[in-house]
């Protein structure tokens, strides 16, 4: 049977992994729960989930902790967490549906599809699709504060056109969440639907995500996982970033809600170059290009030898295997220390969720353990 049926079969059954056909070592996994347990005692986190599939089983899956410290509701390996920054590989896949589709493509200048950019250059060339995807368009970081408040993502992503670009594109590396905003807009002008119903339709209903959004109903909000900051070795509540303000516009740079599961379905999608239970989402020309590194020797990403592919990182050369990823492991952090990784090379993926707004970024205490003993578990 196919690994993507396999795989569909097991999540059937989350509760019950198979770490002996994904030829993965019992004892070793139970290690990893253990160890996230330690951080949580230690005060460091909440709670976390941590989850591995290899060959197309699930291998593991796990919670320790609470969900929210104040009323002592234990993680559960369904919670929702607010993922961040992983909503940025689920854009880059949406432009390439449309790629696959020929509506576009990702040399395509933005100002094909946003003629206010129009202009916009240092002086040899405009800002491009691929730019904006790999972080190296010289858009800046983040968007001003707004003269007034925006009601739609059209009206969010609008003054990317008329920030002052910080280089040349394509001859630096900065990370920007403007740039990801406007590929939200760039995927609503052509796919003429909203960016958020785009993704509905086109990713999470084929891949069976139906814990994923830009905003948990009420029945969902239960399960939602509260938001800490550590000041100081005390986790304190973060209540602004759980309270919204204003009208809900989702963000392509990351806005989204979601699961340990639902998320092991997405990144499975990958390790299968575009297909899950027998559907194809993408092309899979399209996933290699997801994973391949486009930024070549530019200092990029936030883990020691990493480049940059379309919303992952790409391991590319043997410092970035410290945490024993493969070369050519794809990875992912959110801002809230949620982490993923595709490893190609070992069959294997893995998922780690815990919700904290400071301490150690995508090289965290908890993120570097879960991958060293994920793949420290193989047999």
């Amino acid at each position: 049977m196919p690994p993507a049926i396999l795989l569909g079969l097991t999540l059937l059954a989350a509760d019950h992994p198979d770490p002996s056909a994904a030829q993965m070592d019992p004892a070793r996994l139970a290690r990893i729960p253990a160890r996230m347990q330690q951080f949580v005692d230690s005060g460091k986190a909440a709670g976390i989930v941590t989850l591995i599939a290899r060959h197309g089983h699930l291998a593991a899956l796990d919670a320790v902790g609470f969900q929210e410290i104040e009323s002592k509701a234990p993680m559960r390996t369904d919670t929702i967490f607010r993922i961040a920054s992983l909503t940025k590989p689920i854009t880059c896949a949406a432009i390439m549906v449309l790629a696959d589709q020929g509506k576009l493509s990702p040399l395509d200048p933005v100002e094909k599809f946003l003629p206010d950019f129009k202009g916009q250059k240092v002086s040899t060339r405009p800002i491009n699709i691929l730019d904006l995807m790999t972080h190296v368009s010289g858009l800046p970081a983040g968007f001003p504060a707004p003269k007034s408040q925006p009601t739609t993502l059209a009206e969010r992503a609008a003054p990317a056109a008329k920030m002052t670009l910080l280089f040349e594109p394509g001859t630096a590396w900065k990370y920007s969440n403007v740039g990801y905003a406007t590929l939200g807009r760039i995927i609503e002008v052509v796919s003429q639907q909203p960016y958020d119903q785009f993704l509905k339709t086109n990713l999470f209903d084929p891949l069976g995500m139906s814990d994923t959004s830009f905003a948990p109903t009420a029945a969902q909000r239960p399960r939602t996982a509260a938001v800490y900051t550590d000041d100081h070795g005390t986790l304190k509540r973060a209540a602004q970033i759980e309270t919204q303000t204003g009208p809900l516009i989702p963000a392509p740079e990351g806005g989204l809600f979601s699961t340990a599961s639902d998320m092991l379905r997405f990144n499975q999608m990958i390790l299968n170059k575009g297909k899950l239970n027998g559907t194809r989402v993408l092309s899979a020309a399209a996933v290699e290009l997801m994973a391949s590194n486009l930024t070549g020797n530019l200092k990029a990403g936030f883990a020691p030898g990493a480049g940059h592919g379309l919303g992952y990182e790409v391991i590319r050369e043997p410092l970035g295997t410290y945490r024993y990823n493969s070369i050519g492991s794809i990875v992912k952090g959110g801002a809230y220390r949620t982490y993923e990784f595709v490893d190609f090379a070992k069959d294997m993926l893995g998922i780690i969720m815990l919700q904290r707004t400071n301490g150690g970024g995508d090289t965290a205490d908890e993120i570097n353990a879960f991958l060293a003993m994920a793949a420290a578990s193989i047999e």
